[in-house]
């Protein structure tokens, strides 16, 4: 296939870290092909193109866009930027590829992709974990009822950040617990039960300085079925999510941000006994643009369709309502 020219708007320390690497193989593919990088500061873009191989780098990401090149962009920019961006990359004819959440609230994600869908651009949220084979596996053994009815999810996820500087410490930019791991625990809890809540309650810490929330908790109601999750980011740093069933458990070991070089690890407990399977090793990052990239060329369908990200984010919502009303919120 004709690799897909990509863009990337912003210098993102997450990018370097964790996407570059698998990006080069997906060069070597002929997959992918990174063309340029933009910053709000030349210098900056130049220095991040010269590390990670970008053909070129603009000072401005409305330059990037106006490149008539690139037909895919790659949008890991501060929360509260990413409406805005969507909606110039779609004015230009990019696809466009953006971090989680998809916006700040549902209004503004469902008119996001209704924008994007008004352009044929196509658009997805960047929630790699689900494209890790671990979440398939344990998907489906819920499915084959290996561990009987679920009644609940039990999510975890926590890091440590005390930085004011940062974007995840600070409210205006779309900071706090709930925007940048909540969201992931509100996923990964519809993914598993394969429907969506009713209605949801939480109950929310703040920082008395960022006022961003750094220890929250939620329980969404199913139906019948429950999930409970906590998520901080002033806490060590631990993630885990079990599945509850009538006939077993299931949990998965390093959910969200699992190694490229280590298999994943899901435990099943049931009536037979304990075991430990142990997945594929892969890169969800890799895998992530390589889908994408497949969906531009029409040799596939969006691994996660755009839909997906309304309904998280409708969850999301109805949480922080419920902080202010201190009851059951229906979503």
């Amino acid at each position: 296939m004709k690799p897909v020219k990509w863009g990337v708007l912003g210098v993102s320390s997450n990018y370097e870290l964790r996407v570059f690497n698998p990006i080069q193989a997906l060069e070597a593919e002929e997959i992918v092909d990174m063309v340029a990088i933009a910053s709000r500061n030349k210098k900056r873009a130049r220095a991040a193109a010269s590390r990670m191989n970008f053909k070129k780098a603009y000072g401005s990401y409305e330059e990037l866009l106006d490149d008539a090149e690139i037909e895919a962009v790659f949008i890991p920019l501060p929360n509260h930027l990413h409406a805005e961006y969507i909606k110039k990359a779609a004015d230009k004819g990019k696809h466009i590829l953006c971090e989680k959440p998809l916006t700040m609230s549902f209004n503004e994600t469902h008119k996001a992709i209704e924008y994007a869908k008004s352009k044929g651009v196509l658009i997805m949220e960047a929630f790699m974990y689900k494209l890790h084979p671990q979440w398939y596996h344990s998907r489906q053994i819920i499915a084959a009822g290996e561990i009987g009815e679920v009644q609940a999810v039990h999510v975890f996820f926590g890091y440590h950040n005390r930085d004011p500087e940062n974007i995840r410490n600070r409210l205006e930019t779309g900071g706090g617990a709930i925007p940048d791991i909540g969201c992931y625990a509100v996923s990964c809890s519809r993914f598993l039960i394969g429907k969506e809540p009713e209605r949801v309650i939480s109950l929310i810490k703040r920082d008395k300085n960022f006022k961003t929330d750094t220890l929250s908790s939620g329980i969404l109601d199913f139906g019948g079925v429950r999930a409970v999750f906590t998520v901080a980011t002033q806490v060590f740093p631990f993630q885990h999510v079990e599945a509850f069933g009538s006939g077993g458990n299931l949990s998965i070991k390093v959910p969200f941000n699992m190694y490229p070089d280590v298999s994943g690890e899901i435990t099943v407990q049931t009536g037979v006994g304990m075991r430990t399977i142990k997945t594929v090793t892969t890169d969800m990052y890799g895998m992530e643009f390589e889908e994408f990239s497949l969906a531009v060329r029409g040799e596939a369908p969006l691994p996660i369709p755009p839909s997906d990200a309304v309904q998280n984010q409708k969850v999301l919502d109805a949480l922080f309502r419920s902080e202010k009303s201190g009851k059951w919120e229906k979503v």
